[in-house]
């Protein structure tokens, strides 16, 4: 596909997206969308250093959650607006990434992972016992009515770009989905994504041929805790009230590792496949059956992948299309 081609399309979804919130009546598909490309999002982040890089990262949740708790944060000092809250969520987490990094990319393998573990823990840890943002019995956070940008207003019943905060909300997360794929597809067909790729392959044959394997693994930790950051930014307006326990869920790492092993890795649109299949799966077992067994959803699929498609959904196609062929 063309680099044209690509951008049309990406713009022709964001200008169906507005449409959708303004033709369609019914909110939850708005509330589930929203769920979706979340889902999305956290997983194309995860992708950047778990699939580009191969280092498999436990700790999304952590900078999911210090993204949404960064926002909590300028909310309270600053009555900082929701555009602000997300940025804030992103370059706070980006930071964390950037340190964390800079202490455990020496590491590889499970001790790697086992660190980035331990930061989730210590990190929801530190939030609990932190009375400013509500500690362990979380915090109310309540949308402001009328919210204007250069004096268009953006959420009203009348002459508003949205009516309510759902349709902006979920707006705003396909605008981040969409920006997100672009900096993934950016990323993979640069020479930056072919030095990712080296690494991934053999860090020491990479290393022996003079590519900075820290500086890019640091980029690539940056970038994922910012876009995990960002999703969790705008995290607390969508759910109006928010804890630890829903910020650091164990339940985020394991969705974020998960889709784009089921979707198939090392590519932007593997984490899209398997967060659109497994998200609305999970959706619709939560309206049918319960939520209860959303991870028992994602836990079958990846253990039917892991062994009869460790390639994933995009390596099963590629399979018997060249079959076909």
């Amino acid at each position: 596909m063309s680099r044209n081609r690509f951008y049309i399309i990406i713009g022709a979804l964001l200008v169906l997206s507005y449409l959708a919130t303004h033709f369609v009546d019914n909110q939850y598909y708005f509330f589930a969308g929203f769920a979706i490309l979340q889902l999305m999002v956290m997983a194309l982040a995860w992708n950047i250093l778990g699939g580009y890089v191969g280092y498999v990262n436990f700790g999304s949740a952590a900078f999911f959650g210090l993204g949404a708790y960064s926002a909590i944060v300028a909310l309270n000092l600053f009555d900082a607006s929701l555009f602000a809250q997300i940025i804030t969520g992103g370059c706070f987490a980006a930071l964390i990434g950037f340190g964390t990094g800079y202490l455990t990319l020496r590491l590889r393998g499970v001790y790697f992972a086992i660190a980035t573990l331990a930061l989730l823990v210590v990190s929801e840890t530190l939030i609990v016992n932190w009375e400013f943002v509500g500690g362990a019995a979380g915090t109310y956070v309540l949308p402001k009515k009328n919210p204007t940008i250069l004096g268009v207003l953006v959420v009203g019943k009348q002459n508003a770009l949205f009516d309510n905060y759902k349709e902006l909300l979920f707006f705003l997360m396909c605008l981040i989905a969409l920006a997100t794929i672009i900096i993934c597809s950016l990323v993979e067909n640069s020479k930056l994504g072919r030095g990712l790729a080296a690494l991934r392959d053999s860090e020491e044959a990479a290393e022996s041929m003079g590519v900075p394997t820290l500086r890019l693994k640091l980029f690539a930790t940056t970038l994922s805790a910012s876009i995990m950051g960002v999703t969790g930014g705008i995290f607390p307006y969508y759910m109006t009230f928010i804890d630890p326990l829903s910020a650091f869920n164990l339940d985020i790492s394991v969705n974020a590792l998960a889709m784009p092993l089921i979707g198939g890795t090392a590519t932007w649109l593997g984490p899209v496949l398997g967060a659109v299949v497994l998200g609305t799966l999970q959706q619709i077992a939560t309206v049918t059956i319960s939520s209860e067994v959303n991870l028992l959803i994602v836990g079958l699929f990846l253990v039917a992948f892991v062994i009869f498609a460790p390639s994933g959904f995009l390596g099963l196609i590629e399979k018997y299309w060249k079959r076909g062929d």
